[in-house]
């Protein structure tokens, strides 16, 4: 896992990142192969398998279910062909025994041009000892090994970022061979991202490959310099993310899938550093799909929207109101409201003149039921204060 520490929410060049989305053009061929996964249960008394896709019009929806799969039987599931190439979730809801209750279990695979055969132990369904594809399986073996090594390399990176961030002396020698080191294992790490780009030019998953790249950062200066930096290049190597996805897009609906599945990988790379960033990165891709009316991708950034660690708009202005909230207690000077009254004329809180001890603001919607039925009394009592 890449480390990165941001402390602000200015990342610059993801504009680009986002223009490319509204410039692409495409054209539109069809695609009448279908592909399939055999999957061999192994492990388990039984389990039902579902098929859930990332992207398309039915992402995180269940289209395939198959029940009652009996450990050593094999279940056939037929891909649909608005979703590939993509990303899928194979769930499965299994029992160890006749009488247990079932218990789910997820594994992501990537699907493109190739009939897959999976041997899946569900309680180990991420466990390559446990769970396997077929010996010429491409795609997601590419993608376990290139994760794998990637992971390595920027675990050893990670650790010169830190140093480097933090180091209370940037003019030492110690510091200074750091930045070396660091700058060695950067530019070999993106080599042998571009050599697997390369080599595996032909499979979809390379197109995410590309994203794994290390920007260059300026060490010198202070502390707050170094992270200004930081900041700056964080998203460096995502400028013709999009495009990637884009260019393999053939149909509206296989545009609508590569791009959710582009906004969901620069989400979650997103939320490795600071919640503002990956909150405004959310921003940005939801009004990008609300423009392009890309369902499946409003769909695909419901969880991010409701998360609170991940800090949108909505997320700032509900944090701003809780803290307000907190600040309001009996007794205090309640804040100033500056609105129009019903004949459009400015109001103002704290200027009004009304010859009474207490005044009672109600905020209510109109199609709200028990505020229309709170405000059908309060209005009798505001005809009729006496009574």
């Amino acid at each position: 896992m890449e480390m990165r520490i941001i402390s602000d929410y200015t990342p610059s060049k993801i504009k680009k990142f986002i223009l490319v989305l509204i410039i692409f053009t495409f054209c539109f061929s069809t695609r009448s192969q279908d592909f399939t996964i055999n999957i061999h249960l192994r492990g388990v008394y039984e389990s039902k398998i579902s098929l859930l896709p990332l992207s398309g019009p039915n992402v995180l929806k269940t289209v395939l279910t198959v029940e009652g799969v009996k450990n050593g039987d094999t279940a056939t599931l037929k891909f649909p062909e608005e979703n590939f190439p993509g990303e899928f979730v194979l769930r499965f809801d299994y029992k160890e025994n006749p009488a247990s209750t079932p218990y789910p279990s997820e594994k992501r695979i990537i699907v493109n041009d190739q009939d897959l055969e999976l041997w899946v132990h569900p309680v180990f369904c991420n466990n390559t000892d446990s769970t396997w594809f077929q010996e010429d399986e491409r795609e997601n073996t590419a993608f376990i090994n290139f994760s794998r090594e990637n992971a390595r390399q920027k675990q050893m990176i990670g650790l010169l970022q830190n140093f480097l961030l933090g180091y209370d002396d940037p003019n030492s020698t110690f510091y200074t061979n750091g930045i070396a080191e660091y700058e060695k294992r950067r530019l070999a790490s993106n080599q042998w991202i571009n050599d697997q780009i390369r080599q595996y030019k032909t499979l979809f998953v390379s197109n995410m490959f590309g994203f794994q790249h290390i920007p260059a950062i300026d060490w010198k200066g202070s502390e707050a310099d170094r992270k200004q930096s930081l900041r700056d290049n964080y998203f460096e190597g995502m400028d013709g993310y999009v495009n990637l996805y884009g260019e393999l897009a053939t149909t509206t609906a296989l545009r609508d899938s590569l791009f959710t599945l582009a906004g969901k990988n620069a989400i979650e790379k997103a939320k490795n550093g600071d919640p503002l960033v990956s909150g405004w990165m959310v921003d940005y891709f939801f009004r990008g799909y609300e423009s392009f009316n890309i369902q499946a991708g409003i769909k695909m950034l419901e969880p991010y929207l409701d998360d609170p660690d991940c800090l949108t708009t909505k997320r700032q202005e509900i944090n701003r109101r809780l803290e307000g909230i907190k600040s309001r207690v009996k007794g205090s000077p309640a804040p100033d409201i500056v609105m129009q009254d019903s004949d459009n004329n400015p109001f103002i809180l704290s200027s009004y003149q009304g010859g009474k001890n207490n005044i009672l603001i109600l905020f209510w919607s109109a199609d709200c039921v028990h505020c229309k039925e709170t405000t059908d009394k309060l209005y009798r009592w505001y005809q009729d204060p006496v009574a």
